[in-house]
C-alpha cells in the first residue's frame, strides 16, 4: 500500500506543495516525500490524517534506505552514529497511523525510511516543549476534534547550511498544517530554528536545550524562504487576516500561544 499524499483528502483541492528544485517524488501510504536527492534530504513531505480512526500503536519499524534511489542520495546511517544527532522524522510515526489495525501499522512502520529523516540535536527532537510538543498538539487537535488534517513538514535547505560527514545539516525546519473549517480551507505554519545549537567545526557541539526557538509565522514567508510553491495554503493562513497588514513571526512558549 504505497497511495501516497491525497489531494482531495479534505474535501479541498489541496495540491502537493512544489518546489522549485528538482526533487523525486516518493510515495508511502497515506504520506509522499519529495527528495532533493543533491542535499540527501526531503524538500516536502505531506502526509494525511484522519482524527477520527488514529491509532496508538506499539513502537515498530526500523530505520532502513529506501531501495527505490540510489543509497548515496539519501542520508544514511553514518550521519547519526556517534553524536548528539537524533534521526528525526518528518513525517511523524504515528501521523499516518489510521484506520484498520494492519493499516495503520504498514503506515507508521514506513516511516521510518532515510528518506523521512533529517538530522535533529537529541533535546529538539523529544522535547515537550518544543517541536515534539507542537506536533503533539497537532495531532491531538486532529483527535479530539475528530478532524482530518493534511500536514507539511520539511527542512530548510539553505546554502549556508553547515557540512558535515558529507552533507549539510539543516538549521530550520517548517511546518504547515491544514484542515477544513466550514466550506473553507484554513492552514497554520510554524518554523523551528536550531541555529544556535549546531556547531560541525569541531565535530558536533549541541548547546543547552533553551536555545531552541520555535516560531508561527505567516505561511507566505515560508514558501518564499524555501522557494516552495503552496497553492491555497497562503491564502488560508489563520495568523494573517484579510484586511490587515502581515503579521511578524510569534514566538510560541507553549501550546496556548498558537493560533488555530
Amino acid at each position: 500500500m504505497s497511495d501516497g499524499y491525497d489531494p482531495d483528502f479534505l474535501g479541498i483541492p489541496l495540491p502537493l506543495p512544489s518546489p522549485a528544485r528538482a526533487t523525486t517524488r516518493l510515495d508511502y501510504p497515506r504520506f509522499s516525500v519529495l527528495l532533493d536527492e543533491g542535499r540527501r534530504f526531503a524538500a516536502v513531505t505531506a502526509v494525511v490524517i484522519d482524527g477520527a480512526t488514529l491509532r496508538d500503536l506499539p513502537r515498530t519499524g526500523e530505520w532502513r534506505l529506501d531501495p527505490r534511489v540510489d543509497a548515496d542520495a539519501q542520508a544514511g546511517p553514518e550521519i547519526y552514529s556517534r553524536n548528539d544527532l537524533d534521526r528525526g522524522h518528518l513525517v511523524r510515526r504515528r501521523d499516518p497511523g489510521w484506520g484498520t489495525t494492519d493499516q495503520a501499522q504498514d503506515a507508521t512502520e514506513a516511516t521510518f525510511f532515510y528518506t523521512n529523516a533529517a538530522p535533529q540535536a537529541a533535546g529538539f527532537n523529544q522535547s515537550k516543549e518544543l517541536w515534539l510538543g507542537l506536533e503533539d498538539h497537532v495531532l491531538a487537535y486532529a483527535e479530539t476534534t475528530d478532524q482530518r488534517m493534511a500536514v507539511f513538514t520539511a527542512p530548510v535547505l539553505a546554502d549556508d547550511d553547515p557540512p558535515y560527514r558529507g552533507i549539510r545539516v539543516p538549521l530550520r525546519f517548517w511546518k504547515i498544517a491544514a484542515w477544513r473549517e466550514g466550506d473553507a480551507l484554513a492552514a497554520a505554519g510554524f518554523v523551528l530554528d536550531q541555529t544556535d545549537l549546531v556547531d560541525t567545526r569541531q565535530g558536533l557541539v549541541v548547546p543547552p536545550l533553551g536555545a531552541f526557538r520555535t516560531f508561527q509565522v505567516p505561511i507566505a514567508e515560508i514558501a518564499a524562504e524555501t522557494g516552495i510553491d503552496v497553492g491555497p495554503l497562503v491564502a488560508a493562513d489563520t495568523l494573517v487576516r484579510r484586511g490587515l497588514r502581515p503579521v511578524a513571526a510569534r514566538e510560541l512558549r507553549g501550546a496556548d500561544d498558537i493560533v488555530f
